[in-house]
């Protein structure tokens, strides 16, 4: 029986017998009425709901209405991510200037450049009480809760939250993408603080740091960190920092924003999107499991034992029992993801010569044998790549952020992506989202009403 932690009458407990049967529908109706579930067509292709600027997520072609699977593509505003990330000989911070194209469509002159990152500087400041009233008073364990929750607190201290203009809008976004890096590490000691038994730590944030360099510094005790990490930090934030329209996350802040509801409702709505375990939460899924193949294969260099232990994963006889591999497949890459292979490419940097360097070999056999062990176990046919949770979270633990970040900074870099289809949104979809959803009882013989002593 449920703790609520207050009397409940036995007699609503028939309510847990019933939950399956009550919201059951016979999947033949599915297939009957031709429901796309999950938006998706039979071949896993995504249903057209709309059209964006903003970005391109390519995985595969079609031809002659076949899926043909294609190396993976990522375009931010027609530019290859790949190209956005690599940087010059100055190596230089790229996300502030990716969130620059998202949000304003071209990539910024160094003028422009510097202008904008003065902005995001000058809102990291977080109103007088907003740290106690959110983070110190009524504490959650879960930090992605708690971020929602901050960013729609946020509301009260803006004077002019329900004004739509442009100029608002844009106002509001930016306080978003400045302040959120700075509330997800004070929720984070927080929490350490109140379920762990750590210290709060309260760090004041460095005017002129870039955004991962802010994280960095605000994160650990001694502020200390190297360039080559604060690179790193920056090159994640640029990966995650958008994905296409159709991601649960930003077709959730399209559906908030079509609504015609205030930024902050819409914003803070999205973050509970991506926290899902079949979104961005995913990532804790594929470090337990990592955890679970280092404990039991006893040598991480032999294919024959990384194999047998995926098999067994496979088969639902290792980790969760599910059948799944964790990292690998994406709904719309087939034979690569972009971010997958510059995380790699990167974390390869990082861990070379230091003791995360066998572990990063575990993970590139795992992501090289799971095709063909699926194939084998199940014959699976289609192609199937790493997807960015693969290596994300490992280069995450090589630069010491705990796992109860991982997602959170995921929000932080996403939210630029949120933004610019929030914006897109207003001005050019000027409709409320409202799919159809077919009644599967009869709906032209109505239930006879019986008056409740005769039931």
């Amino acid at each position: 029986m449920p703790d609520f932690n207050s009397e409940v009458d036995e007699r609503q407990f028939e309510l847990y017998d019933r939950f399956t049967s009550v919201n059951s529908i016979d999947p033949a109706i599915y297939q009957r009425l031709d429901v796309k579930r999950g938006l998706r067509n039979a071949d896993g292709t995504g249903v057209l709901a709309g059209a964006t600027n903003i970005s391109n997520v390519h995985g595969y072609v079609m031809s002659d209405g076949v899926k043909v699977a294609d190396e993976g593509s990522l375009l931010y505003r027609g530019y290859e991510l790949y190209d956005l990330v690599k940087g010059g000989p100055e190596r230089r911070f790229n996300y502030e200037e990716i969130a620059y194209l998202l949000l304003l469509g071209d990539l910024p002159t160094q003028d422009e450049l510097d202008t904008f990152v003065s902005v995001i500087d000058a809102q990291r400041w977080i109103p007088d009480g907003f740290t106690a009233s959110i983070v110190m008073r009524d504490m959650t364990p879960d930090l992605m809760n708690l971020l929602a929750r901050s960013v729609l607190l946020l509301y009260q201290y803006d004077k002019r939250a329900e004004d739509r203009s442009p100029e608002h809008e844009i106002h509001a976004a930016l306080s978003v993408i400045s302040r959120l890096p700075r509330m997800m590490v004070h929720a984070y000691y927080a929490k350490q603080a109140r379920f762990a038994g750590g210290s709060m730590i309260m760090h004041p944030f460095v005017p002129g740091q870039s955004t991962a360099e802010t994280i960095l510094s605000m994160l650990r005790p001694d502020r200390q960190f190297t360039a080559e990490e604060a690179r790193m930090l920056d090159i994640m934030l640029c990966m995650h920092a958008e994905h296409g329209g159709g991601n649960n996350s930003t077709f959730t802040t399209r559906v908030l924003t079509s609504a015609d509801t205030d930024p902050y409702s819409t914003y803070s709505a999205a973050i509970g999107s991506l926290k899902g375990r079949r979104h961005g939460g995913a990532n804790h899924q594929i470090r337990a499991m990592h955890a679970e193949a280092k404990r039991d294969i006893a040598d991480w260099t032999d294919d024959d034992q990384v194999a047998a232990w995926l098999e067994k994963v496979v088969r639902g006889e290792a980790f969760d029992g599910t059948g799944l591999v964790y990292g690998m497949g994406h709904a719309v890459y087939t034979k690569s993801d972009p971010r997958a292979v510059i995380g790699k490419r990167f974390a390869q940097d990082l861990a070379a010569g230091t003791e995360f360097e066998a572990e990063l070999g575990l993970l590139e056999a795992i992501e090289r044998l799971t095709p063909q062990v699926l194939r084998d176990v199940k014959g699976t046919t289609k192609d199937m790549c790493a997807n960015v949770d693969m290596y994300s979270g490992f280069v995450y633990n090589m630069l010491g952020i705990p796992e109860d970040l991982y997602t959170p900074l995921f929000a932080c870099a996403r939210m630029a992506g949120w933004a610019a289809h929030r914006f897109e949104e207003i001005v050019s979809g000027r409709r409320i989202i409202r799919p159809a959803y077919k009644a599967t009882f009869r709906s032209t013989i109505s239930r006879e009403y019986k008056p409740i002593d005769e039931r």
